[in-house]
């Protein structure tokens, strides 16, 4: 059975006050702060994850589904709103996978969005977390 649960590590997280989280807030519940293993990469307008061999992970908030009947309508609208879609010849921007997020309260599976594009000379966001990323970016 697929988790009814997704990770979010970008602008659908809470703390980074974009439109899109009223969208997720209104058909998902936060379950908490996680982390997932992969490699999170600023792409100048928006964070891309990626699997990858190294030991890093990227941080951000687990979702669970508020009314499972809703579950197929709620993830295609995200997955419109992650490029899964991509209209004419286009590749989709990303693609959806079940991963395991780490939590204080044990391990879980969700759906995460990994980045399906290049990511050659584009900085690596070391600790995993955009929203503390940017914070010093713009600090700087």
């Amino acid at each position: 059975m697929q988790p009814h649960q997704v990770f979010v590590y970008g602008s659908l997280r809470s703390g980074f006050n974009h439109p899109a989280y009223s969208y997720i807030s209104q058909y998902f519940s936060l379950v908490g702060m996680g982390k997932v293993h992969g490699c999170l990469f600023d792409m100048g307008d928006y964070p891309a994850a990626k699997p990858c061999e190294k030991e890093q992970y990227i941080v951000g908030e687990l979702y669970q589904i508020k009314n499972v009947q809703e579950w197929d309508w709620a993830m295609a609208q995200l997955d419109d709103y992650e490029g899964l879609h991509p209209e004419g010849n286009e590749e989709p921007l990303y693609y959806r996978k079940v991963v395991t997020v780490i939590t204080d309260a044990g391990n879980s599976e969700a759906w995460i969005y990994w980045f399906n594009g290049d990511v050659a000379n584009k900085p690596v966001v070391e600790s995993g977390d955009v929203i503390e990323y940017l914070r010093k970016k713009m600090g700087s």
